[in-house]
C-alpha cells in the first residue's frame, strides 16, 4: 500500500496572505487620500476653464499659464529662488530665535513673564504695517524682507515650543529626580525630545507661512527686482494675468515641497510618537 508524504508548507505561506491583506489595505489607504483630491483638481480645472472661457479679464486659460512655464522656466526658476532664499533664512532667524528664547523661558520662569507680553504685541502687530519701515531703515536689500519673515515665523514656534518644553509629566520628572539629574540632563535628555512633536508641528505652520511673508516683503519692497512676489506685482500692474497665476502656481509647489519635507522629517525623528504609529498602522 503506497503512502504519500504531506506536502511541506511554503516559506512564508501562511503570510503570505496577510502581506495580500496589508497591500490591499496601504492601497485602500492611499486611494482614499489621493482620489478626493484628484476629484476636486479636476473640478476646480472645469470652472476655471469656464470662467476663463466666459470672463478672460479674469482668469487667463489654463493652455496659457502652462504655456509661459513651458516657454521661459529659468525665468520662474530664478525668482522662485529668490523667494525661497529669503523663506528659508526668515525661517532660520525667525524660528532659532524662538527655539532658543523658548529654551531659556523654560529654565527662567521671570524671563517667560517679562518676553512673553512682548512677543503677543510682536505678533498681533500687522507685518505689512512694520514692513515700510524696515525697507525705509535698512533699504531694498535682502534683510528688511527676512526680517519681516522671521517676524511672521518667530510667534508659533515659540508658542509650540514652550508649550512642549512644559509638557513633561510629573511622573517622568520625578524619575528623574530621584536618579539625580541636573536640570541640563532633564533639559537635553527630557524636556527637548518631549517637545519635538510641537516644534515639527510649528515647522508645518511656519515654512508656508515664511513664503507668505517673503512674497509680502517684495510687494513692500518696491526697488527689488526679482522673486515671485516682485513679479506677481509687476505683471498685475501691466494686466499680464498669465505670469500672475504661473508665479501664483510656484509659491503653490514650493508650498506643498515644503509640507512634504517636514511630514518627512516627522516620519524619520517620531517613529516613536503615538502619532506616526496610529499613521502607519
Amino acid at each position: 500500500m503506497a503512502t504519500s508524504t504531506p506536502a511541506r508548507p511554503r516559506p512564508g505561506g501562511e503570510a503570505s496572505p496577510k502581506r495580500g491583506a496589508a497591500r490591499r489595505r496601504r492601497f485602500g489607504l492611499r486611494l482614499s487620500v489621493w482620489l478626493p483630491t484628484a476629484v476636486a483638481v479636476v473640478i476646480v480645472g472645469f470652472a476655471w476653464s469656464a470662467t476663463a472661457e466666459d470672463q478672460p479679464y479674469l482668469l487667463p486659460p489654463l493652455a496659457e499659464v502652462g504655456g509661459i512655464l513651458v516657454e521661459d522656466p529659468l525665468l520662474f526658476v530664478h525668482n522662485a529662488w529668490a523667494t525661497l532664499s529669503i523663506a528659508l533664512t526668515g525661517v532660520a532667524f525667525g524660528a532659532g530665535t524662538a527655539f532658543v528664547l523658548a529654551l531659556l523661558m523654560s529654565e527662567i520662569p521671570l524671563l517667560r513673564r517679562a518676553v512673553m507680553p512682548l512677543a503677543v504685541v510682536l505678533n498681533v502687530t500687522p507685518v505689512i504695517a512694520i514692513a515700510p519701515a524696515l525697507v525705509v531703515a535698512f533699504g531694498f536689500g535682502m534683510t528688511p524682507k527676512v526680517i519681516v519673515t522671521a517676524i511672521i515665523t518667530f510667534f508659533p514656534v515659540l508658542i509650540n515650543v514652550t508649550t512642549g518644553l512644559r509638557s513633561v509629566s510629573r511622573p517622568v520628572l520625578h524619575v528623574f529626580s530621584t536618579l539625580h539629574a541636573s536640570r541640563l540632563e532633564v533639559l537635553l535628555r527630557l524636556r527637548i525630545p518631549s517637545s519635538l512633536p510641537y516644534t515639527l508641528a510649528a515647522l508645518r505652520v511656519v515654512f508656508p507661512l515664511s513664503i507668505v511673508g517673503a512674497v509680502v516683503a517684495e510687494f513692500v519692497a518696491a526697488g527689488s527686482s526679482s522673486g515671485l512676489g516682485t513679479m506677481i506685482r509687476n505683471s498685475a500692474a501691466t494686466a499680464r494675468l498669465e505670469y500672475v497665476y504661473a508665479a501664483v502656481a510656484c509659491l503653490a509647489v514650493m508650498g506643498v515641497l515644503m509640507l512634504a519635507l517636514i511630514t518627512v522629517l516627522e516620519r524619520r525623528l517620531l517613529f516613536w510618537h503615538e502619532s506616526q504609529q496610529r499613521t502607519t498602522s
